[in-house]
């Protein structure tokens, strides 16, 4: 009887982390260490603000330049100039797209790499938010 209940104690503690740490993950709470664009493209990143609410992101990326596979969370992203990228996530599906100069875009957590396939420089302030959103 004793061994049962132990088992079960177990098991529920080991689902409830899992299940913790799984939405953690996909909510953009957690963002992976190893997948920071800061830390794997320096060159890329200015970090302009990081606080426990936030983290600013001024970002440059030259024409033909391309960047490794990394994670953001949730957040805005400001254009501050005309470019035209080229996104690929970790599937391998490919999509590109054009930013006008002034735009503001709502971006969900995700992982992918950018490689910049226009003829001028693609320039941005990201606002990755450190806490989940309250829907």
């Amino acid at each position: 009887m004793m061994k049962r209940f132990a088992y079960l104690v177990t098991g529920i503690f080991l689902g409830t982390l899992v299940t913790t740490v799984a939405f953690a993950v996909s909510s953009g709470v957690v963002a992976s260490q190893e997948l920071d664009p800061v830390k794997i493209s320096p060159q890329y990143y200015k970090v302009l603000l990081d606080n426990d609410q936030v983290r600013v992101l001024e970002y440059r990326l030259k024409p033909g330049a391309k960047e490794a596979m990394h994670s953001h969370t949730s957040g805005i992203v400001y254009i501050f100039g005309d470019a035209k990228m080229r996104t690929t996530f970790p599937d391998g599906r490919t999509e590109e797209s054009s930013g006008g100069a002034g735009e503001v875009h709502w971006r969900n957590p995700v992982t992918h790499a950018l490689e910049n396939i226009g003829n001028t420089e693609a320039h941005a302030l990201a606002v990755e938010l450190k806490k989940p959103c309250k829907q």
